[in-house]
């Protein structure tokens, strides 16, 4: 299938500022992972920490909420910022919240259900 890249709008919780990025979407990723410079850009504000296992080792990280936008669906999503990244990792939660999910043999995004329980 390869890596799948999508257009996604970025912002901050609040909707005071948002930007149009190139993002991976990466199902191996628990949560979203934003650039520390974008954070920084967009004037996200930590909300916690949290640690994660990496194929590198346990880091630490902090979190955020973003507003996070792809293929027209948007929603306030958890997300973490990180310095080791220089791209939008989007999430499988993310993928979750929005209702979508990659279809392997397109290698496109298209609609999931959502589960009630």
């Amino acid at each position: 299938m390869g890596h799948v890249w999508m257009t996604a709008k970025i912002g901050d919780a609040e909707g005071r500022k948002a930007v149009d990025v190139d993002a991976l979407v990466d199902t191996g990723t628990t949560l979203t992972v934003v650039p520390r410079r974008l954070a920084k850009e967009l004037d996200l504000r930590p909300t916690g920490k949290a640690t994660l296992t990496t194929a590198t080792g346990v880091v630490e990280l902090k979190k955020t909420r973003t507003w996070i936008e792809l293929e027209r669906r948007g929603e306030v999503a958890p997300a973490l910022l990180s310095d080791a990244v220089d791209k939008v990792l989007t999430g499988a939660t993310t993928l979750e919240v929005l209702g979508l999910k990659v279809d392997p043999t397109s290698g496109k995004l298209k609609e999931r259900t959502i589960l009630l329980y």
